[in-house]
């Protein structure tokens, strides 16, 4: 589920305050430690998630990334790994608006948490791009959570935004290797987007890792 990040950024605050009230007042520590330790989980959460969407940020996604790595390594099940793009964002904000822009990154987290199953991550990594961890997920099954999402999105009824809006997205996927850290894996999975890019709006591409070296020494 995406954390509520302006509700939890206000009851931080309220209660950062209270803190320093009870601080100053003298209060009994215990019932202070347990407080600011409530309010060290909200700031946690708070850092690594996106303030617009709810989704993931960029650092969470990475500590996802790298964590679904590790557990790979431990017992050899692959996972997929996809970013995807807005298509046509930057036209879209320019004819629409941010505020319609807003909407569209909103509306397409909401449908997308509702999809993915809940050991799926799911994160907000720039303006107009997504990536998503899909643990167990072969590549040659990768696709289909994205066909479903593809269709979510077309059902939304975009009346209350703009009425002639339309929005669709590019999937690029990969799938993990063995020598694999968190930075190969976006930078395989970004130049799978930009296959799939080429080949137009709403398009998909998968890119498996390279082979590995074989020595013939």
């Amino acid at each position: 589920m995406p954390i509520q990040t302006t509700q939890n950024f206000q009851h931080l605050t309220t209660q950062l305050t209270a803190l320093a009230d009870k601080v100053k007042a003298g209060l009994p520590g215990d019932t202070i430690v347990q407080e600011l330790q409530q309010a060290l989980r909200i700031l946690e959460g708070l850092s690594t998630h996106d303030s617009l969407t709810g989704a993931l940020n960029r650092r969470g996604l990475i500590e996802k990334l790298n964590a679904e790595l590790d557990r790979a390594r431990r017992t050899g099940h692959p996972f997929s790994f996809a970013i995807i793009s807005i298509d046509r964002f930057a036209a879209l904000t320019e004819q629409y608006g941010a505020a319609a822009s807003n909407q569209i990154l909103q509306n397409v987290t909401q449908a997308a948490l509702k999809l993915f199953r809940s050991l799926d991550s799911f994160a907000r990594i720039s303006t107009d791009q997504f990536a998503v961890i899909l643990p167990t997920t072969w590549l040659d099954q990768s696709e289909k959570p994205f066909i479903r999402l593809s269709n979510a999105i077309s059902e939304i009824n975009w009346n209350s935004t703009q009425p002639t809006l339309a929005v669709s997205f590019s999937t690029g996927i990969t799938t993990n290797a063995p020598d694999d850290d968190a930075a190969k894996m976006m930078t395989r999975a970004a130049d799978a987007l930009a296959l799939a890019q080429g080949k137009g709006f709403g398009a998909s591409a998968q890119l498996e890792p390279p082979l590995p070296a074989i020595d013939l020494g």
